[in-house]
């Protein structure tokens, strides 16, 4: 059974927890929004089905914007994927906000997956498109 939702928008990457003065951690207010944004996408389609208890394979594919100050050349290429993305966020940090996400809502938690590949891509509509497999 696979399951397949989109996240509208700029991709985010995890972002790394801050640590204050006092010693105090905690996770940056843009990472706990884009993570409870994942959360919601997947219940709103997802909430009557059960967690994965097997074994989970992912593919997550991130389509970033076009840079405005690209050529039209340079632009047309990116589109056609002859130019891929090569800047932030990272492919990991793109997976692990996903992964983190969906811990405890689409499986039981993320030790059950076992495979996950990583794209990114441009785009003229900026997205994350999630598939969840069960195997």
């Amino acid at each position: 059974m696979t399951r397949k939702f989109v996240v509208p928008g700029k991709p985010l990457g995890k972002q790394r927890p801050r640590v204050l003065k006092n010693g105090i951690t905690y996770t940056p207010q843009q990472t706990v929004n884009y993570e409870a944004f994942v959360k919601k996408l997947y219940w709103d389609k997802y909430h009557q089905e059960k967690p994965f208890d097997g074994p989970v394979r992912l593919r997550i594919m991130a389509f970033l914007p076009v840079p405005e100050s690209a050529s039209q050349a340079k632009k047309a290429a990116m589109l056609r994927n002859d130019i891929r993305p090569t800047k932030r966020p990272d492919w990991d940090n793109i997976g692990k906000i996903i992964t983190d996400a969906l811990n405890g809502l689409a499986y039981s938690d993320d030790k059950q997956i076992v495979s996950c590949l990583v794209e990114k891509y441009y785009s003229g509509i900026p997205r994350v498109e999630v598939e969840i497999e069960g195997m």
